[in-house]
């Protein structure tokens, strides 16, 4: 990764002040997720499952690239979800050897709740996230002053 040696203060400030936003809301969607009962990587999880592009199958493969952790995290994942009632696995008709995960009623019960309640919360803070970002983005250009 090539770093401008020419960084000005303020694009210091732009970045901070988006990653301060942006932990703001994350801080809010964990405390959301013990709130209904379940930890923050588990609400990960369900999102992950019910926001799959179409294309896409809700295998363990696929949800822990996704999420970006290592599959016996995802199985971990499962497993509670599964005790809770919230995930059930079915057999691929497709392939007899892959595992599907999908969203039982309390699983999709509680996804809604946590969505609507993330929802809320971008209406309330995202345009000063939205602003951040884009003020980050804006002072990461390169600078177009002739040399």
């Amino acid at each position: 990764m090539k770093v401008a040696a020419d960084l000005e203060v303020s694009e210091y400030r732009a970045l901070a002040e988006f990653r301060a936003r942006l932990r703001r809301f994350l801080q809010f969607s964990e405390r959301a997720a013990r709130e209904a009962g379940i930890e923050p990587q588990q609400h990960q999880l369900l999102l992950a499952i019910k926001g799959l592009p179409e294309d896409a199958r809700p295998t363990i493969r696929e949800l822990a690239g996704r999420m970006l952790l290592k599959h016996h995290s995802t199985v971990e994942l499962i497993n509670r979800l599964e005790r809770r009632g919230a995930v059930a696995r079915t057999q691929s008709q497709d392939d007899a050897r892959e595992v599907l995960i999908r969203l039982t009623r309390t699983g999709d019960a509680i996804l809604r709740r946590l969505t609507l309640a993330h929802r809320q919360e971008l209406e309330t803070t995202g345009p000063e996230l939205a602003r951040a970002l884009k003020a980050a983005i804006r002072k990461s250009r390169p600078s177009r002053k002739a040399a």
